[in-house]
């Protein structure tokens, strides 16, 4: 049985704008369940361990998809995410291939934690896929690859726009626009309209733009995991 690692969030502050953040519950459960369905061990971990925050804006009936609502009846899995495994235990040779759910969270503690960058260079320099949704791109702001470069140096990339996070009000807020960190590091961004679905696979590396990609995503993923 394959076995995949899904990184999540600790952070719940929203810079400091008094509201809160973390992740997204449609980049979670979209993937997750297809990669259930597909037969896939999938483990949780966050930086802190326990339940992370889930962004209260994607808990509304406007941002409901069937994934989510087959999460919110769904006791085992909710049990499941509410004790995820501290960060700092995980070990890349115990998996397969590693995930990364969006939402703001990650942009404050995930693109700085070092056992986060750690894994996904230990992963990457094994040959194993690595996979990030819509702001989750963010988190790979300091990792390299073995030649001491950005690791998306030369790599085709995408994740949450510019425009997107503008629509959203929040280009002030973050720590910095994933957009343009993909770009700075090398990578070859690409993207299409807002909102739209769109995931982009180059060697090992996943990446999709925004909430509506996290199916787009989790196929890439499984398609890897199956070769």
């Amino acid at each position: 049985m394959k076995k995949v690692l899904f990184v999540l969030t600790s952070h719940d502050q929203l810079g400091d704008t008094g509201e809160k953040t973390g992740f997204w519950i449609e980049e979670f459960a979209a993937p997750y369940y297809k990669l259930l369905d597909a037969g896939i061990q999938v483990t949780l971990t966050s930086p802190k361990g326990g339940q992370p925050p889930i962004d209260p804006k994607s808990d509304t009936p406007g941002s409901a998809t069937p994934a989510t609502e087959r999460f919110k009846k769904d006791k085992e899995t909710q049990e499941k995410l509410a004790n995820t495994v501290m960060l700092s235990l995980m070990k890349e040779e115990e998996f397969d291939a590693i995930f990364y759910p969006g939402g703001h969270g990650p942009l404050w503690d995930l693109a700085e934690d070092k056992n986060s960058i750690r894994l996904i260079e230990s992963f990457y320099g094994n040959n194993k896929p690595v996979a990030f949704v819509c702001h989750a791109p963010g988190v790979l702001r300091h990792t390299h690859n073995t030649l001491g470069e950005p690791l998306v140096k030369g790599k085709k990339v995408t994740g949450f726009t510019n425009e997107e996070e503008a629509a959203v009000g929040l280009t002030k807020v973050v720590p910095f626009l994933v957009e343009d960190m993909l770009k700075e590091n090398g990578g070859e961004y690409s993207k299409v309209a807002n909102w739209q679905p769109y995931a982009i696979q180059d060697g090992l590396l996943i990446t999709g733009q925004n909430p509506t990609s996290s199916e787009l995503v989790a196929d890439k993923l499984l398609q890897l995991l199956h070769k």
